[in-house]
């Protein structure tokens, strides 16, 4: 960690606020010429440059990009590392995926170097997109999260991920048991969960893979562990759905299953929650839980079209997910420009300046995050992106055609994907830098 003060000069955006809350025009500051000014992992200063100058330091170091934009790093609140190695793989909808792919590959975690091998790249794949935090998905093995921990806390990462829970209707090789996963995932809890910017989340990987022995588990652990998190799938698939109910026929709807077992509270985050009911969401809503809406795996695997609006109106927070490896890709750009075209689909608009906020602050909220991440405001830690706003011959023929705010962060949303990212700052300290790439000897082993 750098105790040095540093400025970085370029464009500046950030989003402040949900504009269903408080309006466009009040969801975010922008400074044409910005400075934000870091030290100690932490943001100490941001403006406008004649303004920030004059408070800091006269010979403090200064940073001057051109033609570029600073944002908050990207908080990405659904993804599956251990999936890192069949991202792409053609051919079919979420069960048969599952069964075809997924296992098989997860079953390679079981070796620590392999495991590791996988973790260093899938987190050089985060820093080259930009994206600074994440809530992740293990393997069932507990070696895959000591090897995804000990990874993130060598970067400085503040990451969430968990040893995933399955007891049945998965092969033997991928199953653990309810004494025994819940052993583990309380191992972990107490060598990982607060250390250093790690935290820890109880992962059943979704309702038909547990038994209700299982789940109850689940629900012991978080009450023994009440700041821990709660990750897993919803209501993603209609066939699904349907085995959901047939393997608890007393339980009125999918989310009624967790509920049941006490696994929903602020820190439950459901990946998808594509098919969800009136009721369904107001219960997520009164408990504070989150969804993580996940464009490019939907549309991937067929799986449905999100309702962001109806989410919204009951009042259930919303971050961003690429879901890895059923999403093509770790760019939340790209994830962004996905989400708009789900929601073109339903005869609804996504504005860029919402989708930033999904994409930074909204995921921070959902996480419970937003006092240390999200955005660029003084004291909070110093995760940041810089975007080359003409990281391609066409985005800078477009961007010389764009006459607003808005309209230039449409075109980096559309048209951007990894070679938009610049550098990424971890916790203030440079991790990607797209002219160098990731520095290899930085997180040697």
């Amino acid at each position: 960690m750098t105790t040095q003060r540093n400025a970085y000069r370029a464009a500046i955006l950030h989003s402040i606020a949900d504009p269903k809350d408080v309006g466009l025009d009040n969801s975010y500051q922008f400074f044409d010429d910005g400075i934000i000014v870091v030290e100690d992992g932490h943001i100490v200063d941001i403006g406008e440059t004649e303004e920030v100058l004059a408070r800091q330091p006269k010979d403090i170091s200064i940073t001057e990009y051109e033609d570029k934009l600073i944002t908050s790093g990207f908080i990405d609140t659904h993804i599956h590392y251990p999936q890192t190695g069949m991202i792409a793989s053609y051919g079919e909808q979420l069960l048969d995926w599952l069964e075809n792919y997924t296992f098989p590959e997860e079953r390679r975690f079981k070796n620590p170097v392999y495991a590791h091998k996988v973790a260093k790249l899938f987190f050089d794949e985060l820093a080259s997109n930009g994206t600074t935090t994440a809530l992740v998905f293990g393997t069932v093995h507990k070696e895959s999260v000591d090897v995804f921990f000990e990874e993130a806390q060598k970067r400085k990462l503040r990451m969430i991920a968990g040893k995933v829970l399955m007891d049945r209707n998965a092969p033997d090789y991928l199953t653990d048991t309810p004494e025994s996963g819940y052993e583990a995932s309380k191992e972990l809890i107490e060598k990982w969960h607060n250390r250093d910017r790690l935290l820890y989340a109880v992962t059943p990987r979704f309702a038909p893979t547990s038994t209700p022995e299982q789940l109850a588990t689940v629900g012991k652990l978080l009450e023994e562990y009440p700041d821990v998190y709660m990750h897993t799938h919803l209501s993603e698939n209609k066939k699904e759905i349907e085995w959901v109910l047939d393997l608890f026929p007393e339980r009125d709807s999918y989310l009624d299953v967790y509920d049941h077992y006490g696994l929903l509270h602020k820190r439950s985050v459901f990946a998808h929650g594509i098919h969800l009911s009136d009721c369904e969401c107001k219960r997520l809503a009164d408990t504070e839980s989150a969804i993580a809406f996940c464009p490019t795996s939907n549309l991937f695997l067929g799986s449905g079209l999100f309702k962001l609006p109806k989410l919204e109106e009951h009042g259930v927070r919303v971050g961003m997910g690429t879901d890895v490896g059923a999403g093509t890709s770790f760019s939340i750009l790209q994830t962004m420009s996905e989400a708009y075209k789900i929601m073109q689909l339903q005869q609804e608009k996504l504005h860029p300046l919402k989708s930033l906020f999904l994409a930074t602050l909204g995921g921070a909220r959902s996480l419970h995050l937003e006092d240390k991440i999200g955005n660029l405001e003084v004291g909070k830690e110093a995760d940041f992106v810089v975007l080359d706003l003409h990281a391609t011959q066409l985005m800078r023929f477009r961007m010389h055609q764009a006459t607003t705010l808005e309209e230039k962060l449409f075109v980096l949303m559309s048209l951007g994907d990894d070679r938009t990212v610049c550098e990424t700052f971890i916790y203030g300290e440079k991790a990607y830098d797209s002219r160098g790439q990731i520095d290899e000897k930085k997180f040697a082993s």
